[in-house]
């Protein structure tokens, strides 16, 4: 579950292995999009509810069918979700998040997208990963949910990176904490994609280096891993990261070794990364990303080149 709360610089605009159904069997028709829609928005009333906190953020209007299509456990409390948006009009930037309507459940989920748009234009398919939690749109996930679940989906989130060819070159820091990887990981992953398009076209936007600092309890609750860890090795002159683990007790593996530090993520590590060239992107509890931020602006970086979001 995510709310949004960000300042934004002008530039700032693994599958489950299951094959999808065709387009034309998501069933749910546009007047069922919308009394799910309304229905859903009218019961949502909690103060902790998604729409509630995000009241004020900037969403796209359109509702869309998505059908479940991969379900996988990405850590022992996390679901990794793969959904089919056939709409050929939905789209997303990396970082945003979508409105997860759910037919018959009332509340409304709140859900950042961790894959990359290019996958969608591709494959029209987004991804999800959904922490265990007593909200239900969460409970509806891990204990509900399955091959073919139909829901409806809308973009929203002022939260992203999406540069232009002209657009100057930056360089990226990324600081996620817990589930906070997951708006993050969709932005490394779009990087990745736009350093493949240069590469491969000799044109297109031009990335810098980019720093993942990731932290979690532990490794089994560092998500992605492997999906990480490919994108570092794929470039390693543009991506690296350092993985953060607060309360390890198992032994750390030998291929996770040379990337893991025990202890959280320092001041000291991120102040070393500031440039004029250099944008911040956080995401994690509130206190981490109320700490980093302002320690960034305490080191006299544009509030502009700060970029942050907060799950609860």
């Amino acid at each position: 579950m995510v709310c949004a709360a960000v300042v934004v610089p002008g530039l700032l605009r693994s599958s489950a292995g299951t094959v999808c159904t065709p387009a034309a069997s998501l069933r749910l028709t546009a007047s069922a999009l919308r009394h799910l829609t309304l229905a859903s928005i009218m019961k949502s009333k909690r103060k902790t509810d998604h729409l509630e906190r995000t009241a004020n953020v900037v969403r796209r209007e359109m509702v869309s069918a998505a059908k479940v299509c991969g379900a996988a456990d990405e850590s022992p409390s996390v679901k990794r979700l793969r959904l089919r948006v056939a709409d050929k009009d939905f789209s997303f930037k990396a970082g945003q998040w979508i409105d997860f309507f759910i037919p018959g459940v009332s509340v409304v989920g709140g859900f950042s997208i961790c894959s990359s748009p290019r996958l969608l234009e591709q494959e029209r398919m987004i991804e999800l990963a959904v922490k265990y939690a007593n909200h239900p749109p969460a409970l509806w996930i891990h204990n509900q949910c399955t091959l073919d679940s139909e829901v409806a989906v809308r973009v929203g989130g002022e939260f992203f990176f999406d540069p232009q060819p002209a657009d100057a070159s930056r360089n990226l820091v990324l600081i996620a904490g817990g589930v906070g990887i997951n708006p993050l990981l969709s932005i490394l992953r779009h990087a990745a994609d736009l350093h493949r398009e240069r590469a491969h076209r000799g044109s297109g936007y031009e990335m810098g280096t980019i720093k993942l600092f990731y932290s979690a309890q532990n490794t089994s609750e560092l998500l992605f891993k492997k999906n990480i860890l490919d994108l570092v090795n794929e470039f390693p002159e543009k991506i690296a990261c350092s993985l953060h683990v607060t309360k390890q007790t198992a032994q750390i593996s030998a291929d996770l070794k040379p990337y893991i530090t025990e202890g959280r993520i320092t001041e000291k590590e991120i102040r070393d990364h500031i440039s004029q060239e250099t944008l911040f992107y956080i995401c994690g509890p509130p206190p981490m990303t109320d700490f980093f931020s302002k320690q960034l602006e305490n080191s006299h970086v544009p509030k502009e080149h700060i970029c942050f979001e907060k799950w609860w």
